[in-house]
């Protein structure tokens, strides 16, 4: 079934429980103020009776003698009959004084039990059908003024009125409720399929991108934003990220397939020289196999490098031990005071401060940002550690004096194989997946990395990792000046080895 029945079916359901339950408490509603009517009616027409016969009651002596003997006047009951309301007067014993015309040869009968109670001057409302004519009936005592019941006042209304307007009532109430129901689920149909109508249009939409495989194509949105609005623009926003991957994805096997070519290609055409003999002197035969031997290992860093981003995008966890930042920080000084000839490697401010996370990974961040700034600083250059930390946050900085990078380039810097200048796209034999690694390193312990710098006086990266929180988890960390990166992929693993152009620091 579908929604738009679905909708229609309750909507016509709910109207027809409220109609019913409206159209039932109408009927009874009306049926017991009728009956009322008449026993109101009736009683007033009973109590008249009384009045008339004051005269005779205030008698000491029994007024039926007086009456028979002529002594007194009895009205006589078509007074006050009508064409639907009978009258009889009978005395205790049964004896009819006096009835209607319209009763004709018929008379009105008192049930034994509502006899004894009218004896005790009671007065009993009853029904009874004559002839297949339902009648109200209300008997009443004629009691004396010393409190002696000497007679009964019967009365029987036809209900004929009363039963032709409950039939009515009840033919109008039926006839309204299902035309109403009908109009309902007319109604209902319509607008079901009206407010449907765009989430159809989103589905047809979905299906043809589907089909035709167009990241492209966008839903149209509605003028008026309302629910179906949004869910347009969610599926628009959606679209556009899906698109987004799709592109990067895209854009990331290129660039897997261009680097591992030129490696390939390499070995291939020195197997080639080999087989063939075309390399004679020991000496040149020593310098292929050494190139065979570094190509090979560039192609090993770069799958090793894809194994450990394909973990982080899997969603591995790190390894969660407590680590000294500050004698880790002492340990990525100390190599890069080995490793940077002509540069001043100094350590700057060096706060004490403990986190929760994995000890090798966060050393590869820092020994491939610290390479990064040896390499791209000129002889005499400075290179500068420190670690700082408040009540929440530790960052860790790495400055140099180098190069710089150009402001252009620093939103895409992070960006798996992203190439600063072209031209210096395999330079250093890096794999071009250090930065991406590290920012996956760091994010996946709930911190972030930064980068400041302007072209000619250096750059400084900040990588922010956060303190155990006994409850709730830091917010973002303050910077004066902070670079949101956009990356399309998770990472998490780090190398060690970067592919930096000469033109920018990295």
């Amino acid at each position: 079934m579908s929604i738009r029945t679905r909708l229609t079916v309750w909507y016509v359901g709910l109207l027809a429980l409220l109609l019913i339950v409206f159209g039932v408490a109408l009927y009874v509603t009306v049926s017991i103020t009728s009956y009322q009517e008449v026993d109101r009616q009736l009683q007033q027409r009973a109590n008249d009776i009384q009045a008339s016969l004051s005269t005779v009651l205030t008698l000491q002596e029994d007024p039926w003698d007086v009456f028979r003997r002529g002594g007194v006047f009895l009205p006589t009951a078509d007074v006050f009959a009508t064409a639907d309301i009978f009258v009889q007067l009978s005395t205790v014993d049964g004896t009819i004084l006096s009835r209607s015309e319209n009763l004709g040869n018929q008379r009105l009968m008192i049930p034994q039990d509502q006899l004894e109670r009218v004896k005790r001057g009671e007065t009993v409302p009853s029904d009874f059908t004559v002839n297949r004519t339902r009648l109200r009936a209300y008997v009443a005592p004629i009691v004396t003024r010393s409190g002696q019941v000497v007679g009964f006042i019967q009365l029987a209304q036809s209900l004929r009125t009363v039963d032709a307007t409950l039939r009515d009532l009840a033919t109008l109430l039926i006839i309204s409720i299902a035309a109403g129901l009908a109009t309902a689920a007319i109604g209902g149909w319509f607008i079901a399929g009206n407010i449907l109508e765009p989430i159809d249009r989103v589905t047809l939409t979905a299906q043809k991108i589907t089909r035709a495989r167009d990241l492209g194509r966008r839903i149209e949105v509605p003028s008026k934003i309302d629910e179906i609005g949004r869910l347009a623009l969610t599926f628009n926003e959606m679209l556009a990220r899906i698109e987004e991957l799709f592109r990067a994805q895209q854009r990331f096997v290129a660039d897997v397939s261009h680097e591992l070519r030129s490696p390939l290609t390499a070995v291939r055409g020195n197997l080639d020289l080999l087989k063939r003999g075309a390399v004679e002197d020991p000496a040149e035969r020593a310098q292929v196999i050494d190139a065979i031997d570094s190509e090979t290992a560039r192609m090993s860093r770069l799958v090793s490098d894809l194994l450990l981003l394909a973990r982080q995008d899997s969603g591995v966890p790190i390894a969660r031990h407590p680590i000294e930042l500050d004698t880790l920080l002492l340990e990525v000084y100390r190599q890069a005071q080995i490793t940077a000839k002509g540069l001043k490697v100094t350590l700057g401010a060096e706060d004490q401060a403990i986190i929760l996370g994995d000890r090798d990974r966060l050393k590869q961040v820092l020994l491939n940002l610290v390479d990064n700034a040896i390499k791209y600083t000129a002889p005499g250059g400075e290179v500068t550690l420190a670690l700082t930390k408040d009540d929440v946050w530790v960052k860790i900085l790495v400055q140099d004096t180098g190069i710089g990078i150009a402001q252009d380039h620093i939103p895409n810097l992070f960006d798996r194989f992203y190439r600063v200048d072209k031209a210096r796209s395999r330079d250093a034999g890096g794999t071009g997946l250090g930065l991406a690694i590290a920012k996956s390193v760091v994010e996946a312990h709930n911190g972030k990395i930064t980068v400041e710098s302007q072209l000619g006086k250096g750059s400084t990266f900040a990588v922010w990792l956060p303190l155990p929180q006994p409850k709730s988890a830091p917010e973002a960390p303050p910077l004066a000046a902070p670079t949101r990166l956009a990356l399309p992929f998770q990472t998490s693993e780090i190398s060690r080895d970067m592919t930096i152009p000469e033109a920018s620091e990295v």
